[in-house]
């Protein structure tokens, strides 16, 4: 069915439209054009913008899906109207089996050839001065070539992928650029989220240094945390390390319990790195069997998952724990109760208690934690579940910041103290809320957890730790 060209002469918020058009220059190709409109408008003169999606990747759900379409848009600050093109992708999961980012692709031609389809796809209040030029954005990203690995369907999350890729890093100045190998686990519902990322390190007898993506079999590589927010996660742990290092000298292993688990680094890590027992609460076990078999997350000793909302079962667990009855709280059993301790276990304490959550719905943008951790409720229950030494750690992505410091009087209303470590990459805060007075009663020299602490993070954040 024809569209008809007055449809774009208005801006109707959040309206998204998707068709295919004639390639200018190969005849037997269709390009697909996706329009979304901001969901708020600006009062001012609007500002249209379009981006060419980078060859190969036309299937990848950051362009391919709305949710995608959306958060690119976010990330184009002032614009109104995005107008996304690129090559119709192949019918099925992706198009080439591996991707390699094309090297000098010159799209001015395209662009020249579209210029005529780019205003008539601009509103009537753009040409109030004129024909206007409308600017073309870059998307660049630090992926050379990547390969999915397996795409499946879970209960909770939905559509998932799990995918090997070669990236640029050390790319600041005065650095060497170098390349890295990760895997990815991320979520259509969040296309341009990346829920978990490991290092891959070549399997044993490869030798070579020059093998890449598809040409070698790698490994996870659980002993360093690659993820930007996971290290000042773990950072935290030093306003109690004196604790810690009094609990291992009297023969007892700390623990913590992690909200959100995805592919496991956090937990793993806590587990090999630091000899914690963990616990896991994660809501799809389809992440959890993604997990063990991609990620390295081993459970069959000192880390037990639990399926379930995880909101839920940690309420579920401080107030059964305390003696409290749950039906006034509204607290459902968590998915699958077989994975819950047995009732002897729900009277432990836990030290650290680490939140890496985000909101599940993707018109809502990127938000972390959702907003039914930051009830009074949950946080009271948080804190029941913490021994009096305990911290609570929360990876934030802020949307605005009023939601920032709205969250933080939530959390000073029922915690003693509260820390702040900048991430460093103008989207994570870690958040730190302590139980009660952190103190120090063994010297840092005397301190064997924390000198291991500060050598498994190369001791990053540990002195960005700012009380608040």
């Amino acid at each position: 069915m024809a569209l008809d060209p007055a449809t774009f002469e208005t801006l109707i918020p959040s309206r998204f439209i998707a068709f295919t058009f004639p390639h200018p220059s190969q005849p037997d190709s269709l390009l697909r054009v996706a329009v979304l409109d901001a969901p708020i408008q600006p009062a001012d003169s609007p500002r249209v913008a379009a981006m060419f999606v980078p060859e190969h990747r036309e299937s990848d759900w950051i362009f391919s899906t709305e949710s995608g379409h959306f958060q690119l848009l976010l990330g184009s600050s002032g614009i109104s109207r995005l107008i996304l093109i690129g090559n119709r992708p192949i019918n099925g999961h992706c198009s080439p089996i591996i991707y390699h980012r094309a090297i000098n692709h010159d799209s001015n031609g395209l662009e020249l050839s579209l210029k005529p389809l780019l205003l008539a796809l601009s509103p009537k209040s753009l040409f109030e001065n004129g024909i206007p030029e409308i600017p073309i954005l870059s998307y660049e990203d630090n992926v050379i070539c990547c390969v999915v690995v397996e795409r499946c369907v879970g209960s909770f999350a939905g559509e998932m992928l799990v995918e090997d890729v070669e990236i640029e890093s050390g790319s600041d100045v005065g650095e060497c650029v170098k390349r890295e190998f990760r895997r990815r686990l991320r979520f259509k519902r969040m296309p341009n989220l990346v829920q978990t990322e490991i290092r891959l390190v070549p399997g044993a007898g490869t030798g070579s240094d020059r093998l890449g993506i598809g040409e070698v079999e790698f490994r996870p590589d659980i002993e360093v945390l690659v993820h930007p927010y996971l290290a000042p996660m773990v950072a935290s742990i030093s306003l109690i390390s004196s604790c810690i290092e009094e609990r291992n000298q009297n023969g007892f292993r700390p623990k913590a319990l992690c909200l959100g688990v995805g592919g496991g680094a956090l937990l793993a890590f806590l587990k090999t790195q630091l000899g914690f027992d963990v616990v896991g609460v994660e809501a799809d076990a389809e992440v959890l069997r993604v997990a063990r078999q991609y990620f390295g997350l081993d459970d069959t000793e000192s880390i037990q998952l639990i399926v379930g909302d995880a909101t839920n079962v940690m309420e579920k667990i401080a107030y059964n724990a305390n003696g409290h009855n749950l039906g006034y709280l509204g607290v459902h059993e968590a998915e699958n109760g077989s994975y819950l301790w047995d009732d002897k276990d729900l009277n432990n304490k836990f030290d650290i208690i680490m939140v890496d959550l985000d909101s599940s719905d993707a018109n809502d943008g990127t938000i972390s934690p959702p907003l039914e951790f930051v009830q009074k409720h949950a946080l009271l229950a948080a804190k029941m579940l913490l021994c009096d030494f305990g911290i609570l750690a929360i990876n934030v992505i802020a949307p605005s910041r009023s939601f920032y410091e709205k969250l933080i009087n939530e959390f000073r209303e029922v915690f003693h103290e509260l820390y702040e470590i900048d991430v460093g990459n103008e989207e994570n805060f870690v958040l730190v809320a302590t139980k009660s007075p952190t103190i120090s009663c063994i010297s840092d020299c005397e301190n064997s957890f924390l000198n291991r602490l500060r050598l498994v993070t190369s001791g990053a954040y540990m002195d960005s730790i700012r009380k608040i």
